[in-house]
């Protein structure tokens, strides 16, 4: 992990396309702001861990042939029982 220190006013380049700027510093926390492609998806840490526990919970409720009819039916074939 690399660990910097930085001024409000002063930012971080991540490749060519992604700026993170520090804002402001105030009573125990720091507002941060990122100029990122719209395509590029940015979450909050504690969004992005709900969403992949979700989507953890989502797939252990699938029974493989249920994927199975579901992957052939959207490929336009019949399953032949």
């Amino acid at each position: 992990m690399l660990v910097l220190t930085r001024k409000p006013g002063e930012g971080i380049i991540i490749g060519d396309n992604i700026t993170i700027k520090i804002i402001e510093m105030k009573s125990g926390g720091i507002r941060i702001g990122i100029d990122a492609p719209r395509d590029t998806k940015i979450y909050r840490q504690e969004v992005y861990d709900r969403i992949r526990q979700e989507n953890i919970e989502a797939a252990a409720g699938w029974d493989m042939t249920d994927l199975d009819l579901l992957s052939d039916q959207l490929a336009g074939r019949t399953l032949k029982k």
